[in-house]
Parts: C-alpha cells; structure tokens; sequence
C-alpha cells in the first residue's frame, strides 16, 4: 500500500463533526450517529486514497483480456484469476482499512491535546523506542511503525514534542521572572505611596483631598496590573471560606468615602446580613472595581447597594449610563465603548478583571444599563461545587 496515503488517513482528523454542522455528525446527533458518519467519511476518504491502485488493478486485466483476445485464448482463462485476483484484493482491503482505522482511532485521542502528545512521547521513549527500529506488536500509545517513513514520522513528532517542551518551559520561567519582578514592584510602590501620604495627613485642604485620591488610584492601578498578572498563573491565593458579605461590603466603601463625600454623592447602602462561601480578598476587589466605575461615571445622585433574592448583590448608580450597543461587549478584554473613548483613559480592563474573577470564584456578574438613566451590576454570589476550607 501506499505509505504516504496510510499516513494522510491516519493524520486525517474526524473534521466533520467540529468544522460542518449540516452533516449527520453534528452536535445534535445521537452518538451512533456521529460514530456511523465518522466511519462513513473515514472509508470515502480511504477508497479516495486508493482508487489509484483500483484503476491499475483494472488496466490490467483490460491488457490481459485484449492479449488472449488477439492470440484467441478463452476470456475465461482472464475472467476467472481476475476474479479471484479482486476477492483476494478485496479481503486485503479490508483487512488494511480496518487496520488502518484503529490506527486512525489511535491517532484521534493522541490529537485531542498536546499535552496527550507529550505524554505519549515520554511513554514512547521510556518504553526504549527508537526511530531505527520497528516496533510491531510494541505496547504503547503511538501505533506500531510499519515501514521506515512512519519511524520518521514518529521521530519528527519525538523531536516536536520536545522542542514543544523546551519552550513551555522557556515561556514558564520567563511568566515567572515577570510575576517576580512586578511583585517586587509592587510592594517598592506601596512604600512612597505611604510617605506620601504620611506627610499629607495633617493636610486638610481641598488640594490634599485631590492628591489623596490619585494616591488611591494608584493604589487601585497597581493591585488591577497584579490581579491580571495572577488571573492565569498555576497557583493561586485562593481561600474559599464563609465570609459576611456586608464587611467586605464595608471594607470596600470605606476607601471610597472621601470620594463620596467630596462630591457630595448620596450612598444607600442595605446590609445584605448573608454569609457566602467565597475570596474575600478577591470579592472585595471585585466590588471596589465596580465602585470605581460608578463613581467615575457618576456626576449627580448616588450610588445604591443592596441584596438581591436569594444572594445578588446589585451596586446601582444614577450615571451616564451605557449604549445599548455597548452593553453586551463591556465585561471582554480591553472594550472600553463609547463612554471609555470619550474619556480617553480608560483601559477596558477593570470589568474584565471583575468577570475572570467571579468566574475563578465561582460566581457570575451581568449588567442593565440605559443612557442618562445609570447602571445596575449584578454579582450572582451563589455557587455550585466549591466548599470552603
């Protein structure tokens, strides 16, 4: 047979039922009905590879039957080993497709991750494979090579799979060393962050009010950049445990109140008196971020926060509100709308930060808004499969 066509079948990926949702395939078919177009796509596809070696089969029988014809021999000396020649093909047919498909099975849930792959590699090489030697009826996760080009084949795939590795490793350590060095900064920041504001505190003047809140912007800034930094990293600092959800509540607005205070804002605040299983760290970060919004939008009125059935907590101002265009796009990755283009500073990344976030928690968050008319935020604090500690 044809190794390169072997190899074309075996890579050749069940693409039908991810890529085309008209076929049987699809999502909404039974899984017998997935497995029986699977294996319909797979032989099409194999009697494609090798229609090659069917029409050869039969130019040869064609030269055999126009010779006996011009020497005027019996057809049926032609007719009879050509039909014994194509029952003996066809078992041979059979036997490789079916080969061939396991192997092509094989393959599939070796493709279903690189992870799989690296793993399978690992596994191969510590089994004692080498690219120089057949590996027939070798146990393992890759198939057994038949020939010297599926050896090399597995042998690119080894090397790949390494280099795979070696860059992983590079981009960790490189993650790493960045975690590392803003962490350090971070906490350098903190330190003339506090002198300044040690020596502004026995300011009490309209200017130390203005420099204390930048003082708290910055602050603010420098905990969004770590909790970006930290949102994918392997480990994490989170500590699910009962919390009363009106002292995170608490601890949030009390870094507001000079805000408040100093545009004369109105704050209606309703003690939700619950208890949910959460981060408080995290949460309260969550709920300082959507303050920060509030407040940053918010020219007159105020800001309301209060429980919602069974465990929503709902943080309402009565700002400029959102586009209706907008709405459904505010919680993606550097969106900032038209409100963030007008202001020009805005980054996009706060309301994403609060959804990675809740989604890490175990919590969910959604948003109303109308123009002129302000904007109400939800954080659904109820949550499925998480126990404290």
């Amino acid at each position: 047979m044809d190794n390169r066509r072997q190899s074309e079948i075996s890579r050749d990926r069940d693409d039908g039922s991810h890529n085309n949702p008209g076929t049987v395939a699809s999502a909404d078919g039974t899984p017998r009905q997935r497995r029986i177009a699977q294996s319909v796509r797979f032989y099409l596809r194999y009697l494609r590879y090798h229609c090659r070696d069917m029409i050869l089969y039969a130019v040869f029988c064609v030269i055999f039957a126009v010779v006996f014809a011009l020497y005027h021999l019996p057809l049926g000396a032609v007719l009879y080993p050509a039909l014994l020649c194509g029952a003996l093909g066809l078992a041979a047919f059979w036997y490789d497709s079916r080969r061939i498909w396991h192997r092509h099975l094989q393959f599939g849930r070796l493709q279903e991750s690189l992870e799989t792959i690296t793993e399978a590699v690992r596994a191969q090489e510590a089994s004692g494979w080498r690219p120089d030697r057949r590996t027939d009826g070798a146990s393992g996760p890759f198939p057994a090579a038949d020939n010297q080009a599926e050896a090399d084949y597995q042998e690119l795939l080894r090397l790949l799979a390494g280099e795979l590795e070696r860059q992983t490793a590079l981009l960790n350590q490189r993650y790493d060393d960045m975690i590392d060095y803003y962490t350090v900064w971070a906490h350098q920041i903190k330190t003339p962050i506090a002198s300044i504001r040690l020596n502004m505190q026995n300011e009490d003047s309209d200017f130390a009010r203005l420099v204390g809140e930048d003082l708290q912007r910055i602050e603010q800034y420098v905990e969004m950049v770590m909790a970006f930094l930290r949102l994918d990293s392997d480990s994490t600092d989170y500590v699910f445990r009962p919390c009363d959800l009106d002292e995170i509540i608490r601890q949030a607005v009390r870094k507001f109140a000079p805000q408040f205070i100093r545009r004369n804002l109105r704050l209606t605040y309703t003690p939700a008196e619950i208890s949910v299983v959460t981060d408080e760290k995290w949460l309260c970060f969550v709920v300082e971020q959507i303050l920060s919004n509030s407040l940053k939008y918010t020219r007159t009125g105020g800001i309301e926060i209060f429980l919602e059935t069974p465990k929503t907590l709902c943080i309402r101002d009565s700002g400029i509100g959102i586009a209706p265009e907008d709405l459904p796009r505010i919680f993606e990755k550097g969106y900032t709308g038209y409100n963030g283009r007008t202001d020009k500073k805005a980054s996009g990344l706060g309301l994403y930060l609060c959804r990675r976030i809740c989604e890490n928690l175990g919590h969910s968050i959604s948003a109303q808004s109308e123009p002129g008319n302000g904007t109400a935020i939800f954080i659904d604090l109820s949550q499925k499969n998480v126990r404290p500690e």
